[in-house]
């Protein structure tokens, strides 16, 4: 077991994506096909549990490699976990209804809660006696970066998303025809704040973007840049989703699948890496992008959408970003979204660099 924990501690970055497969494919291939498309109503909590491979492989991660001392134990642990249960789990029911017409009942409470479970567990983890656990979940609950960030983090992908559309008609491979919303008014402003809620925490934000981005890029960008850090996250990232994808009814023995889908994931991961650095190290941010762009295109364009014209259309930003920001420089050594990932907690500083810190900001970020 020793010689387990010793090469984990020493193969970070591989130990959390073999953990989060282990996890998300050990659960979703024997139970996801089940559960969506053979009525399987009680295996949804164990594919809950698969969605949160990432997150929990972070974690599993970051607790093992701790070698800080225990903090104090406090309430906020529990009455965190309680909260985000009992909010989530009426998401979960209010989503439930809008989307199927199922009423409440005392079995799909049950369900709920027990889809919630994981999620709380997660942002609970925010709290964590262990600095390290405590410090990757942190940013999820603790707000970072300017305002500026969190408006673009709503708007910016759903907008592209628009765009693509037009891209769509450039190609023949959409009809340009203007999509009518599901409803109107308050109901669609309704509709829309559940369906976003739901994709937050049902996992866009707290099961996928706590390891994506919370874990896996600080500690990659301690070593590579930016640009390379998001292309293997999305390297990673595409083939995540493919039991999910099969039980979805995605062609996923079809290489013309995964060109496109890659060629969609790795530009999304640029842009979702950029929010994550320019918001410094916003799990937040990256959650909030990510399931902004979800809520817009099941909510609104999901009968427009290609996944080709996305993928060019994200490609064609994603290139602008990586360009203006020169993300192939790697970041100082002291930027929030880099030193938690450093293996020896540097926080030396470039100087004169674009992106450093200031130094009340490097401070008040270690202390908390």
């Amino acid at each position: 077991m020793q010689k387990l924990v010793d090469w984990i501690r020493g193969h970070q970055v591989t130990a959390f994506f073999a953990i989060a497969f282990a996890i998300s494919w050990g659960l979703w291939i024997p139970f996801v096909d089940a559960a969506i498309n053979r009525g399987a109503d009680l295996l949804y909590p164990l594919c809950a549990v698969a969605t949160c491979g990432p997150a929990l492989a972070g974690i599993i991660v970051a607790a093992i490699s701790s070698t800080a001392g225990r903090l104090p134990s406090t309430r906020a642990t529990w009455i965190s976990f309680v909260v985000v249960l009992i909010v989530t789990t009426l998401i979960f029911v209010i989503d439930l209804q809008q989307r199927n017409g199922t009423e409440p009942s005392i079995p799909v409470v049950g369900i709920g809660a027990l889809m919630a479970a994981p999620v709380a567990y997660v942002v609970s983890r925010a709290f964590s006696r262990t600095p390290a656990v405590r410090k990757l979940v942190s940013s999820l609950v603790r707000p970072r970066g300017g305002l500026v960030w969190y408006v673009l983090a709503f708007v910016l992908k759903p907008t592209l998303l628009w765009l693509s559309i037009g891209v769509s008609t450039a190609l023949g491979r959409g009809t340009g025809t203007t999509f009518s919303p599901p409803a109107e008014g308050w109901e669609l402003v309704g509709l829309v704040t559940i369906v976003f809620l739901y994709q937050f925490f049902f996992f866009n934000a707290v099961g996928e973007e706590v390891g994506w981005r919370g874990f896996a890029m600080p500690k990659l960008q301690a070593k590579t840049s930016p640009l390379v850090a998001c292309i293997v996250i999305g390297l990673f990232w595409a083939p995540w989703h493919a039991p999910l994808a099969s039980a979805q009814g995605a062609p996923i023995y079809s290489g013309e699948f995964w060109v496109t889908y890659f060629l969609m994931i790795i530009p999304s991961s640029i842009i979702t890496g950029w929010f994550y650095n320019r918001s410094q190290g916003s799990i937040l941010v990256a959650g909030i992008t990510h399931a902004a762009s979800n809520t817009v295109g099941k909510v609104l364009l999901m009968p427009q959408l290609d996944q080709l014209s996305i993928g060019l259309t994200w490609l064609v930003f994603a290139v602008v970003l990586v360009v203006v920001d020169r993300m192939w420089k790697k970041l100082p050594a002291d930027h929030p979204a880099v030193f938690w990932g450093s293996e020896d907690g540097s926080r030396r500083t470039k100087i004169g660099s674009r992106m450093a810190v200031p130094k009340r900001m490097t401070r008040r970020l270690h202390e908390g």
